[in-house]
């Protein structure tokens, strides 16, 4: 039988499925740890070292071999652990790079690419990126994330979310924010007010609009809340429900078990979704009735792309289901 991925996606550009929180740690004790919590949990939630405001300055280099040395590592058992550069302004992001792919390139899910001003800052690193995999010859192209933080690049982020490479566009509030000189208020860095400001909230729509419609996950700023699991949740909740994100970041382990469970599909659409698939698997993806509804290829892919989600968040999915299309 047909695998969907193969069969509803034929000749298109897949939607990258990423587990739904992008969890930071800035020292080698906080990646460790945060290792330690992945292997707990399964990967339903990447990790990310930071090589920007993580490493301090005139420790550069140490900070990216020592973030190099963390990927390489036997506590990294599901390769889902990514590294943030330094912008294209500093005068030792291409230095980054090259430590992190000549170390760590066969294993790195993906580099993260913070404070452009433009889509043409993007293209510069992406193409260092791509020199920098020739010449170590990983034969491979490492996925991009790039963070949308500044004016220009709110400008110009349908380009950037259409930049060969691209796989995310994640949010930067924190420093959206500050470049407003005042014009935004502190408040709008948590909630409610994160959500209810009309800057902040364009800023949301506009990345999220561009990110889904070229092909790109979205993924949501923090949330400032480190103790308080329901305000964790709520803010992920309305995060996916009311801006269309289907990924956030973590700064705290304590963020990442209750966004998760705030990005998850509802339990009764995956049970859905499985029967759907199933039977259409059983038709060679022809239309089939299910609950009194035709559906067909059209809804076979939401629906697929649904129960991966639902997968890569940990959810429990019908046995057959899971056996045929997951195993």
């Amino acid at each position: 039988m047909h695998h969907p991925q193969a069969i509803l996606f034929a000749g298109e550009k897949p939607f990258p499925i990423l587990p739904a929180v992008d969890h930071y740690a800035g020292s080698e004790k906080l990646m460790r740890k945060a290792l330690q919590l992945q292997q707990e949990l399964g990967p339903i939630f990447d990790i990310t070292c930071d090589c920007e405001d993580g490493a301090h300055a005139g420790a550069e280099r140490e900070h990216a071999e020592m973030a190099a040395a963390v990927i390489l590592s036997d506590d990294n058992r599901f390769n889902r652990v990514g590294a943030r550069v330094h912008d294209v302004t500093h005068a030792h992001w291409r230095q980054d790079m090259e430590i992190l792919v000549r170390l760590a390139g066969t294993r790195l899910p993906f580099i993260t690419l913070p404070k452009p001003c433009s889509a043409a800052d993007v293209r510069t690193q992406i193409d260092a990126l791509r020199q920098i995999e020739k010449q170590c010859g990983l034969g491979r192209e490492i996925p991009v994330h790039v963070l949308i933080e500044t004016h220009g690049a709110l400008r110009e982020v349908w380009q950037i979310a259409a930049l060969p490479g691209v796989e995310s566009l994640d949010f930067g509030l924190m420093d959206f924010v500050s470049g407003h000189h005042g014009a935004i208020p502190g408040t709008a860095m948590k909630s409610p007010g994160q959500f209810e400001h009309p800057l902040v909230a364009r800023a949301k729509c506009e990345i999220s609009a561009a990110a889904l419609a070229c092909g790109v996950v979205p993924s949501h700023n923090v949330t400032t809340e480190l103790k308080d699991i329901d305000i964790i949740r709520n803010d992920a909740l309305r995060a996916r429900r009311e801006f269309g994100y289907l990924r956030m970041w973590s700064i705290h382990p304590n963020q990442i078990v209750p966004i998760v469970e705030a990005m998850r599909p509802d339990f009764s659409e995956v049970r859905a979704a499985a029967e759907i698939l199933l039977a259409a698997q059983d038709k060679d993806w022809g239309p089939i009735q299910h609950d009194g509804k035709l559906h067909d290829r059209a809804s076979y892919r939401y629906y697929w792309e649904l129960l991966e989600r639902a997968h890569v968040t940990g959810m429990d999915i019908p046995g057959e289901a899971k056996s045929r299309f997951f195993g």
